[in-house]
């Protein structure tokens, strides 16, 4: 029996991470705002497992100046994370950029 996929969304900035989750049914929620100390990202996907009864989570945030040190550590604790380059993420014509 496969396990249930829980996914994930990180908006990383040099303070604090957004966390965004979405469940398998399609529903999306604001999770809410961590520090962005790694040990803090660990105990929190700690909890979301736990919470939703041990999923495999899958992970993904985008690529900026913060680096690659929370994709190392999730890939160290076998948390599937992708790092998803800011360029290559679709959008429709005439959608204006959103720069914060």
């Amino acid at each position: 029996m496969s396990k249930n996929l829980l996914y994930v969304g990180l908006d990383v900035h040099a303070q604090t991470v957004a966390i965004a989750i979405a469940e398998p049914g399609g529903e999306v929620r604001n999770y809410g705002a961590v520090s962005s100390c790694v040990q803090t990202l660990e105990r929190t996907m700690r909890k979301i497992r736990k919470a939703h009864g041990d999923p495999e989570l899958r992970v993904c945030y985008e690529a900026g100046p913060t680096g690659f040190v929370i994709a190392r550590r999730f890939a160290q604790l076998g948390i599937d994370c992708t790092v998803v380059a800011p360029s290559l993420i679709p959008n429709r014509s005439g959608d204006r950029a959103k720069t914060d």
